[in-house]
């Protein structure tokens, strides 16, 4: 008898068929049941075999059936090993075959126990079919549903329209699920959920394994908790330990509003910490910014990200994006009175934005006062300006440069057209500007300066040059000189330019770094090397060398 023909013969019976009254024979008879329970001694490991241990009332009728007797009571069943038990029983002695209703209980040693109202056994294919009340217990893993499938073959048992497995750590739920008692390993399909005291998983397929407590993710995943959601393909989910080892771009979203995304991503949310590999993007829309490299970090719980390995941060936050480029960049909270974010950028430092360019050797930049701070080697470049120092710190206002501040030798030069250059430098130098053009300047201490007046006809045809202690130089707009002053004693001369030599050109030290300066946002990463070396064998890096 087939699987579905003896399936639907125990659904067409759920009703135990009334109690038949059979005659006893006046006299002792040598004519034997139609079928006897096994012999105790018997063997129990016969394959396959099914083995009637007792049952209180036993019936075999043929005008009931042929096919099957009828037991009812404390009804037990042995098979290889396997005990199945239950109140009432139709048992096929040809097949090895057997429907049971009532309290059906099975179990394999003391370790794995199912439980149903109904099961339809077939002794041709070794399937179990528990209906009802399902419950397959393994140590600390549970089992519900409503129609569990169990092959005795493989030790495998599966559900088709609803169900869950409970372990000590996680609940799982699906539409399909399997669960195989000697590997421990578990399969999930459709509307899949699993969820604990932390968070909750939702995707179509899952693989889980209830001892070591580890969900591999095979398809699209959103894990939800309240520090953070995680969105992922492929990868595997610790469940004990926490922590994850994504791939295919998978994506952090964190309660603060950062993101980390990478081609693999290993999050540790117990921690609070990620890591990305291979095109990794920490976007924060809180700051308006995007940090991105081949390798990053974040943590959220220390509020400290860096990124490495053809490195990147842009800000975005003042209209006009900065794009800026080192080895690394790192960016965290500095903790005080007043919580100050700061990004930090060494070595080989380059940066890009529209009004401003400019490089060094390191570099920070503050969220509270929007001062940006340049260190070793620093160039900075604004329309046909350039600004050299040892330090450099420009400070932002909106969009735009509010002031430069040059307090360890400054020198600026202004690209007037073929060699010349208007050139200026003293100790100290600051710069103050508005709607990105320069209107003042102010140096102190060994000032020195060369330019060229501008005659009436736009030519230029002499050439000044300078030395005071102190110097202000105040501009009208479109960068029109309105007044210069120097004090308190200037010396310098005014030379009329057919009669001036190329060695008064210049002042010693100044060189014009165009080669260096970033064209565009992705120039950032070109790195000049030979330019780079010209630029620290200036007077400018020299006078440094010496001071340190």
């Amino acid at each position: 008898m087939g699987t579905n023909a003896w399936a639907q013969a125990g659904k067409n019976n759920h009703k135990m068929p009334a109690k038949t009254s059979i005659k006893k024979p006046a006299k002792p008879t040598t004519r034997k049941n139609r079928i006897t329970p096994q012999i105790p001694g018997a063997d129990r490991n016969q394959k396959n075999k099914i083995f009637l241990e007792r049952a209180d009332v036993l019936v075999a009728d043929e005008k009931i059936s042929r096919d099957y007797q009828i037991l009812r009571g404390n009804v037990e069943f042995s098979k290889s090993g396997t005990r199945m038990y239950c109140d009432s029983a139709y048992f096929y002695e040809a097949s090895n075959s057997l429907d049971a209703f009532g309290h059906v209980k099975m179990n394999q040693g003391d370790t794995l126990f199912v439980y149903a109202d109904v099961l339809y056994y077939s002794g041709t294919d070794e399937i179990a079919q528990l209906r009802h009340n399902v419950r397959l217990e393994n140590r600390e893993v549970t089992l519900f549903t409503d129609s569990l499938d169990y092959d005795m073959v493989e030790n495998l048992g599966y559900y088709f329209e609803g169900g869950k497995i409970v372990d000590a750590k996680n609940e799982l739920s699906s539409v399909y699920g399997q669960y195989e008692p000697d590997t421990k390993n578990a399969e999930f399909l459709f509307d899949v959920e699993l969820l604990n005291d932390d968070y909750v998983m939702h995707t179509d397929t899952l693989h889980y394994n209830t001892d070591t407590h580890i969900a591999d993710i095979v398809g699209r995943t959103t894990i939800v908790s309240d520090s953070s959601i995680v969105y992922s393909s492929l990868g595997w989910y610790n469940t004990d330990a926490d922590n994850a080892t994504l791939y295919r771009r998978s994506l952090i979203v964190t309660k603060d509003g950062q993101t980390l995304t990478g081609d693999t991503v290993y999050y540790d949310r117990a921690k609070g910490y990620g890591e990305a590999f291979g095109n990794m993007i920490l976007t924060d829309s809180v700051h308006s910014s995007i940090l991105d490299g081949d390798y990053g970090y974040h943590n959220e719980k220390e509020n400290l990200s860096f990124a490495t390995r053809r490195a990147r941060a842009r800000e975005y936050s003042k209209g006009d994006t900065l794009y800026l480029h080192a080895d690394t960049i790192r960016t965290f909270l500095e903790e005080g009175d007043d919580s100050m974010r700061v990004m930090v950028a060494s070595p080989r430092v380059r940066f890009y934005r529209v009004n401003v360019q400019g490089l060094c050797d390191s570099m920070s930049v503050t969220e509270r006062d929007t001062m940006l701070n340049m260190y070793d080697h620093c160039v900075l470049w604004n329309t046909n300006r350039q600004i050299t120092g040892n330090v450099i710190h420009v400070h932002g206002n909106d969009s735009t440069v509010d002031y430069a501040l040059l307090p360890d030798y400054a020198m600026m030069g202004e690209h007037i057209g073929e060699n010349y250059f208007n050139q200026l430098a003293g100790k100290e130098m600051k710069a103050y500007f508005e709607n990105e053009e320069l209107r003042q300047l102010d140096v102190n201490g060994n000032v020195q300066l060369i330019m060229y007046p501008m005659e009436d006809d736009s030519t230029y045809n002499k050439l000044v040059d300078a030395e005071s202690s102190y110097m202000k130089i105040l501009l009208k707009p479109k960068q029109e000189i309105e007044k210069i002053t120097m004090w308190p004693e200037v010396s310098g001369n005014v030379t009329p330019l057919y009669l001036s030599k190329r060695s008064q050109y210049f002042l010693k030290g100044f060189a014009w770094h165009e080669a260096l300066r970033p064209k565009d946002p992705d120039d950032i990463f070109n790195y000049p090397e030979e330019e780079m070396k010209k630029l620290m064998g200036t007077e400018m890096a020299k006078r440094r060398s010496v001071r340190r």
